[in-house]
């Protein structure tokens, strides 16, 4: 790993939190951070009269960040198929024809060239270890559509170099799930999963190979700069999976075990973020050697305290606070709330954040509050009120 002089001791202090959180250890307070929607940020910077790039994580003195690199399977620019002032269709390196509208959070994906199982069997990855993902900057389809939209993403390495110095730096990397469904749409995975469960299995494979050498290729560029790795990986909907738990554990499960094994032994803890209600693969998730999961989506029926009661400390937790009552709930409530979540940190193992990512409806003074609660109450040895 590389060396740590050119990082504050402020950064040092948070980097130790952070290790003791997802080792199940109590340091000296409850670890915090979030992912910010920038509708939250530019709320947040008119209403507290802050200058246009002003930063929440540097403003609340947050506990660690995430980095994006360019995992497009075809590394290109986007291809603009239709501009105005109101909105951006592009075709992105994954294939995807993404519709982003500036006025809303989310883009909407319009069409996949790889719409057949013939095509995504013909389609060829260009190599992980190409140093345009890690060393260039370029278009980039996670980085620059998605709440935003930004062409010529910066370079991942620089990203990387120009956060450590003040925080924990996280790597982040798709499963084959991920990386299956920008290819070829949600639909189509379980549509094939239910018509041809094995040749599609053949086709996740390979995606998870090309998963497991992105993994491997990060960990190589970042030259011992990164502090861990979030591998993201949406397998559930609000109720339950999106496909049999057994169908993942025959065909996605061996790919993520990969993945968390090679970020191991590189010295890297892994967080694995999955939104919705994957409660029935959580013991998969510990076999695997997942060291936190996240986001814990309150609206999904996911509880911290729950689910700490069930698994004890063979799982950690980063997540859960939920948005909705944040934005719109008594303070009181949000209060209770907050403590009763922070129960979950005894004896380590929690990071605090939302149960996905702050929203625009969330105001800074809430923001605020609830980031205050913690730091005061979230202090070891733990001394919850009632």
């Amino acid at each position: 790993m590389a060396g740590s002089s050119n990082r504050t001791e402020n950064c040092k202090a948070k980097l130790e939190r952070m290790r003791r959180a997802l080792r199940h250890e109590e340091g000296d307070r409850v670890p915090v951070s979030d992912f910010f929607w920038g509708g939250f940020v530019k709320r947040w910077r008119e209403e507290l009269g802050l200058a246009g790039d002003a930063d929440p994580y540097r403003y609340y003195d947050l506990d660690w960040q995430v980095t994006v690199p360019n995992m497009d399977p075809h590394i290109r620019p986007f291809e603009v198929l239709s501009e105005s002032s109101d909105e951006i269709t592009v075709k992105t390196g994954f294939g995807a024809v993404v519709r982003k509208k500036y006025d809303q959070a989310m883009p909407a994906f319009v069409s996949f060239e790889t719409d057949t199982l013939e095509k995504l069997e013909a389609l060829e990855f260009d190599a992980a270890w190409d140093e345009r993902r890690w060393f260039r900057a370029g278009d980039n389809q996670i980085a620059g559509v998605g709440d935003g939209f930004e062409r010529n993403s910066p370079a991942w390495k620089e990203t990387v170099e120009r956060l450590r110095p003040d925080f924990p730096v996280f790597g982040s990397v798709c499963e084959a799930h991920e990386m299956l469904w920008r290819i070829v749409g949600s639909e189509n995975v379980m549509y094939w999963i239910g018509e041809a469960p094995e040749r599609l299995g053949r086709q996740i494979e390979r995606a998870g190979e090309f998963c497991l050498e992105l993994t491997r290729a990060q960990i190589q560029a970042g030259g011992g700069a990164l502090d861990g790795m979030v591998v993201w990986g949406d397998v559930a909907y609000k109720k339950c999976m999106l496909f049999s738990p057994a169908y993942w554990r025959r065909w996605f499960k061996p790919w993520v075990k990969e993945m968390v094994s090679a970020c191991h032994e590189a010295g890297l803890p892994v967080i694995y973020h999955g939104c919705g209600n994957a409660r029935k693969i959580f013991e998969d998730f510990i076999e695997c050697g997942v060291d936190a999961y996240n986001p814990l989506e309150a609206k999904a029926g996911l509880d911290v305290a729950e689910l700490r009661k069930e698994l004890g400390h063979r799982l950690a937790f980063c997540g859960n606070m939920d948005v909705q009552l944040w934005a719109e709930g008594p303070l009181e409530q949000v209060r209770r709330e907050v403590l009763r979540k922070l129960e979950a940190a005894r004896g380590g193992g929690y990071i605090f954040q939302s149960d996905h990512s702050v929203p625009t409806n969330i105001s800074a003074e809430r923001y605020g509050y609830v980031v205050e609660l913690v730091r005061r109450y979230g202090v070891y040895p733990l001394e919850l009120p009632q």
